[in-house]
């Protein structure tokens, strides 16, 4: 079972994939963004929480975004017209409205025709840890002239402790990354070698509630119960009486966690890519794997038909071609400029290109690099799933998946349960199989300062709008089952897209795109068993 879950593309340009496979970076943007800053007061709208008032009254000040930037990819994205940026004020603890307060980053690009407005979109693209306001700004293009971008302002937020959010969660360095990215440390399931892991696991949970402004009581209010007040929060500064919402792989959660807290101020919700409410956090992951599993089966069929194909010709082989592949990496990585492409790099840049099938002609380059003792194309889709710019600086997304997730799920102490997780994710993803044996290493969580505040569950909707659930049939990160359960948990309707990526909606596929606006602007579902299929 790979050392570090994966859910969501980190590089949140939903609907800009097209430019990531093409730079391997991120996003791009036109000049011209606006200058000059304008205060609007909307709220309070809607039921205001006790001791909230002055939160849910707050003004905001839309400014120009270029300063909101953390990353190269928002440096990239932040700035084109039309774009202006905000700060919004929540308490850190809502126990103690009166005590600490930080701020959330928000990035809005108006409606075009301020005359037919419906309201605010606000959108978030998982992760969790992923930028809302990256994600916002880089679907802007996407629905520019269409009804969406007519009638909605798109508003994306960076949840707490995340991108231009304040604090951010603080856990290792850049120069203590890459190391963690270089050392094959988990491959080793000696006892010694599972001393070492936990001993780091240690340090890193001691090294976030350290380095994290507001330590340990920041830490315990970062979850996804946290988040959706902060989105009340928001809907109100906003104006809108309900929420109209769209949330992509965790982004889901967060959506039906709103649902279920305030079940009166939802309008909307489309919620594509799903997490399985019901299923704990070793469930998840296996269905994950299960998942890549698929995606990487997928990826062979396209690659044996290719005179170029890294794994050869036979998809019955191809499993073990491409471990004969990487394997040896874990003692011998190969050299990618001044750092070594780890075994870790390697499979961590293998599933970021099964993420969408348009990656996967940098997949077959890089495996074919790498029989040349060449690492530069798999050492730049690790970087993209890292997150890593050209300068070696990293965003915040990392540190704050793996903060979010300790407190969002339950830890996992019984090492039995670690042993058996990790036999059955290899026998579903047999690809990302070490060949090393297994140990049963404690995971950071495990050593969390603070409790979990979450725990899965279906969520208690009754009397909220029937939301969206758009799911993918080989999603390798969120499996296609997930999206029918949610919908039915949540009375539902459900569109299936029949194709090998994570995430759809607003990515131009016109059927998916046209059943999610249809619903967002008029209401309107779509007719029970909607199928929707990649464009010819």
């Amino acid at each position: 079972m790979p050392a570090r879950e994966r859910y969501l593309l980190p590089a949140s340009c939903l609907a800009a994939i097209g430019l990531l496979i093409s730079s391997l970076t991120a996003c791009s943007s036109d000049a011209g963004e606006q200058h000059g800053t304008v205060t609007e007061t909307n709220g309070p709208v809607g039921p205001v929480p006790d001791g909230l008032d002055r939160f849910y009254a707050q003004p905001l000040t839309w400014e120009p975004c270029s300063p909101y930037a953390t990353s190269a990819n928002a440096e990239r994205t932040f700035g084109a017209t039309g774009q202006r940026c905000a700060r919004l004020t929540v308490p850190l603890d809502y126990a103690d409205p009166g005590g600490e307060e930080i701020t959330i980053g928000l990035l809005r690009r108006e409606a075009s025709n301020p005359d037919a407005r419906i309201g605010s979109l606000v959108l978030n693209p998982g992760g969790p840890g992923a930028s809302g306001m990256v994600a916002a700004a880089s679907t802007a293009k996407q629905v520019e002239g269409t009804p969406l971008g007519e009638r909605f302002d798109l508003v994306g937020f960076d949840p707490r402790g995340v991108g231009a959010s304040r604090p951010q969660v603080d856990c290792l360095t850049d120069a203590e990354r890459d190391a963690d990215r270089a050392d094959d440390g988990e491959t080793d399931g000696s006892p010694r070698g599972v001393a070492e892991q936990e001993a780091e696991a240690k340090t890193f949970a001691r090294q976030c509630a350290q380095r994290t402004e507001h330590g340990p009581e920041m830490l315990a209010n970062l979850g996804t119960r946290d988040v959706v007040k902060d989105m009340d929060v928001l809907r109100s500064a906003l104006g809108d009486e309900k929420l109209s919402y769209v949330g992509y792989s965790y982004g889901t959660r967060i959506g039906y966690t709103y649902a279920e807290a305030f079940p009166g101020n939802v309008r909307a919700l489309v919620l594509d890519g799903a997490l399985d409410p019901e299923q704990n956090a070793v469930d998840s992951l296996v269905a994950q794997g299960k998942g890549f599993g698929v995606a990487f089966g997928e990826f062979v069929d396209w690659c044996v038909q290719r005179q170029d194909c890294a794994l050869g010709s036979d998809p019955a082989g191809a499993t073990g071609a491409y471990q004969d592949l990487v394997r040896p990496l874990i003692d011998n990585p190969v050299p990618a400029g001044e750092r070594p492409l780890s075994y870790e790099d390697a499979t961590t840049g293998t599933i970021q290109a099964l993420y969408a099938e348009q990656f996967w002609e940098k997949l077959n380059t890089g495996l074919n690099q790498l029989k040349q003792r060449k690492a530069g194309m798999l050492m730049a889709l690790a970087d993209l799933y890292n997150q890593r710019d050209e300068n070696g600086h990293y965003a915040s997304t990392q540190d704050a998946f793996t903060a979010i997730r300790c407190v969002d799920d339950p830890r996992v102490t019984d090492k039995q349960e670690i042993l058996e997780a990790q036999r059955r994710y290899e026998a579903v993803a047999p690809f990302l199989d070490d060949g090393r044996p297994d140990g049963a290493a404690l995971d950071a969580c495990a050593f969390w300062p603070v409790p979990s505040t979450s725990e899965p569950g279906l969520p208690r909707v009754d009397g909220v709008p029937s939301p969206l659930v758009v799911s993918t049939t080989n999603d390798p990160a969120t499996p296609y089952e997930a999206g029918v359960n949610l919908a039915r948990a949540m009375d539902g309707a459900l569109v299936t897209f029949e194709g090998t990526q994570h995430t759809v909606f607003l990515q131009g596929n016109e059927c998916v795109d046209g059943a999610g606006t249809a619903y967002l602007v008029d209401g309107t579902l779509p007719a029970e068993g909607t199928r929707c299929t990649p464009a010819k």
